[in-house]
């Protein structure tokens, strides 16, 4: 896989999982006594902190070879947190309602922990190939490596 295919996986990841929690966790509440007025509630704002964090910070680490290693180590502490967050929220909302199991599972927040751990196991694999990228000594690599590595087609190498 390409570092740019990469890339827009992990914004992509993370940008899903800013959008469940801004729907989910919206800090801007509709005042029940005045109709089309919202009023900001701050309890609410940490939970789209971390997925903010996630979009811009890590995104633009991963950009980079030199600062993978911390998009890397920030990215598995948000999956990290997150995932445990999320499953508090989630147990403590399905026992206050005490639900049946079935329902426990479709209500929980496990497909959004899913999304969090693809978007870790994305950012690893581009970490993984800034690492192999880094570990390969340009003379040790043919012509073709080079230029996959580069990004470059067969084409544009013959051009130059």
């Amino acid at each position: 896989m390409k570092k740019y295919n990469l890339l827009v996986a992990l914004f992509l990841f993370a940008s899903a999982g800013l959008l469940l929690h801004f729907r989910i966790h919206n800090f801007m509440v509709a005042d029940k006594l005045h109709p089309g007025v919202y009023t900001f509630n701050p309890t609410l704002l940490p939970a789209s902190l971390f997925p903010l964090l996630d979009v811009v910070v890590v995104t633009a680490l991963f950009m980079s070879r030199n600062t993978a290693v911390y998009g890397y180590l920030l990215n598995g502490l948000l999956v990290i947190y997150g995932t445990i967050l999320m499953a508090h929220y989630s147990i403590t909302e399905m026992v206050a309602e005490s639900l049946p199991i079935q329902a426990m599972l479709l209500n929980s927040t496990l497909p959004d922990i899913f999304i969090a751990w693809g978007d870790f196991f994305v950012g690893k694999a581009l970490y993984d190939f800034y690492m192999k990228e880094k570990a390969m000594p340009k003379e040790a690599l043919s012509s073709k490596q080079l230029n996959s590595i580069a990004g470059f087609s067969e084409k544009t190498s013959k051009i130059l």
